[in-house]
């Protein structure tokens, strides 16, 4: 997307939405209202180092302010990335997949080059904040969100506000623990022994039908057995689903199970009235009859798990934003930010 000029129709100020990641930097410039004025996408090149990095999306801020006709109107940064970060110094400190930007002052640095504060968040968060303001959430003044893909990323919002965490790992929903057994499944990513991730996520998912696959040959999936481990993914499962393989059915119902279990313990926490389930892990999602079998199925387990105001009260859906609930939540909390701070002052 690219623009000349901001759209008549646009409300200053403006406010940079970035949304970092292991292979490309969205950078979105958002109105007050919302509404995109001008997008860019820019490789990551992780392994060029996070000052190049820094100075990619620089040049995106600089070039597309002069060219929307901006300049001055922009006072503020939201920037999302991938965790373990450490927010109030602003650095990102261990994200896997970036290796080469470990211990590096994110926030810092694109101030020195920018002259802008930057508003950062976990990248979960950021669109946790996006479904909030613009998306599934707008709705309620609370909201969780659960974005299910290789792993489960978590984003909680209580009356408006973001919940990021003494230890900048607020809101990280897929840690916490579903199966306390001896022999319970271990998290990819984080290590962890029962939590959610390790059920819910896309990884998970391939990894338990993998292991149980072996008692049902009768299944189309029994044939990639013989297949390296990686070949067993969720869209496999997905895909024999919407054909009818019943082994596989059972696969996404039991995924469902689980992750109701994680839901019903969020919300007895929380009460927020409103769970949104975003991620590529969602067997076809709302347009899908798998994506809804399993949105049926979670909302079942809930329904079993808690109690009758609780489930009348709380809706549980799929995310609408997609892959930009990222960059716009970010732009987002900086507005919320930015905001705050006028009115302070």
């Amino acid at each position: 997307m690219t623009t000349t000029t901001a759209p008549e129709n646009s409300t200053a100020p403006y406010y940079w939405g970035i949304d970092v990641g292991g292979t490309s930097i969205k950078c979105g410039l958002v109105d007050s209202a919302g509404q995109t004025i001008a997008f860019e996408q820019v490789p990551t090149l992780e392994s060029e180092g996070p000052i190049a990095g820094v100075k990619r999306i620089a040049e995106v801020i600089a070039q597309t302010e002069t060219r929307c006709g901006v300049v001055g109107k922009v006072p503020r940064i939201g920037m999302g990335a991938p965790g373990p970060m450490d927010l109030p110094r602003g650095y990102l400190v261990a994200p896997p997949q970036l290796p080469s930007w470990w211990d590096f002052p994110i926030c810092g640095e694109l101030t020195k080059i920018t002259g802008r504060e930057v508003s950062f968040l976990n990248d979960a968060n950021a669109a946790a904040y996006g479904e909030f303001w613009l998306g599934s959430g707008a709705r309620n003044s609370s909201m969780v969100l659960l974005t299910l893909g290789t792993g489960v990323g978590g984003g909680v919002v209580i009356e408006n506000e973001l919940v990021n965490g003494v230890n900048s790992f607020g809101s990280e929903c897929g840690h916490i623990l579903v199966d306390p057994g001896s022999d319970a499944q271990i998290c990819r990513w984080g290590g962890g022994r029962g939590h959610l991730e390790a059920y819910a996520s896309a990884s998970g998912v391939a990894l338990r039908t993998r292991r149980r696959l072996i008692e049902h040959p009768e299944s189309s999936l029994y044939p990639l057995l013989s297949e390296p481990e990686n070949k067993m993914t969720s869209k496999c499962v997905y895909e024999a689903a919407l054909a009818g393989d019943a082994f596989a059915l059972a696969m996404v119902d039991d995924t469902a199970r689980w992750l109701g279990v994680g839901v019903t313990t969020i919300i007895h926490v929380i009460d927020p009235g409103s769970v949104v389930l975003a991620g590529a892990m969602n067997f076809g999602g709302a347009e899908c009859p798998i994506g809804r079998r399993f949105l049926n199925g979670v909302r079942e387990e809930f329904r079993i798990r808690t109690f009758p105001n609780v489930y009348q009260g709380t809706e549980l859906t799929f995310a609408t934003l997609g892959s930009d609930a990222g960059y716009l939540g970010a732009a987002g909390y900086a507005r919320k930010q930015h905001t705050d701070l006028s009115l302070k002052s």
